[in-house]
């Protein structure tokens, strides 16, 4: 089957990231005069295009299963958490805007709001290593026979075993900071608690299905924070 992607596919789909983003950042404030907004799209969009070429460039079939992340064969306790998800990430867009620049209920120091950045950028670099590393990185939860799947332990899967999640982790922590909201950590905590589950029954599946992880999670202990958890 051919990998190959169509740049006009990849070039509507970066849109319509940032489009969804914008929309409802942009939204909640009620006016587009949000340097910070502005700021974090321009990082954002900077990264989903830096990683976009990277994997047309050297690694076309992960690009190819990460556009295709909904699958029909998906696990339901995926397709429950993935959904959840995506409703928790409105308000964690939204209310920034209601908080920081139309009602202003929290007030976010420039400093702390300058290490939110830097966190969401360290985050970001986290994350491509993982792509780097990782040529199974599927966005859902499946053991890839088809591509003869094996446990990766290089990179940042020497430190946990779920280090894209740990660079999600950061980026939830670090957004109410960077926009300028503490009333985003709401939203941000209840993704987390997500995410937790979603790491979880992930590694179980990977215990039961894939071969050699077992052996793998007796060597690397901690699953998203070294020394923790």
């Amino acid at each position: 089957m051919s990998t190959e992607i169509s740049p006009l596919r990849l070039a509507i789909w970066c849109v319509i990231q940032f489009g969804i983003s914008a929309a409802l950042l942009f939204g909640g404030a009620g006016t587009v005069a949000w340097p910070e907004a502005w700021i974090y799209l321009l990082v954002q969009t900077s990264f989903s295009l830096i990683l976009t070429v990277w994997l047309k460039r050297h690694d076309p079939e992960l690009l190819k299963a990460r556009l295709s992340f909904w699958k029909r064969e998906m696990k339901g306790w995926d397709k429950a958490l993935l959904t959840l998800w995506f409703a928790g990430s409105v308000p964690l867009f939204v209310i920034p805007g209601l908080d920081a620049v139309r009602y202003r209920w929290s007030h976010v120091p420039i400093l702390l709001q300058a290490c939110g950045f830097v966190g969401i950028v360290v985050a970001s670099g986290l994350v491509f290593w993982v792509f780097k590393s990782n040529p199974y990185a599927s966005a859902s939860v499946e053991i890839q026979e088809d591509r003869g799947q094996t446990v990766v332990t290089t990179g940042p899967y020497h430190y946990v075993r779920h280090p894209m999640y740990s660079g999600v982790f950061v980026w939830y922590l670090c957004l109410p900071l960077a926009l300028g909201s503490f009333i985003t950590f709401v939203p941000a905590i209840v993704l987390l608690g997500l995410l937790a589950v979603r790491t979880h029954l992930e590694d179980k599946t990977l215990h039961q299905e894939l071969p050699g992880y077992a052996a793998y999670a007796e060597t690397v202990k901690f699953r998203l924070i070294p020394g923790i958890w």
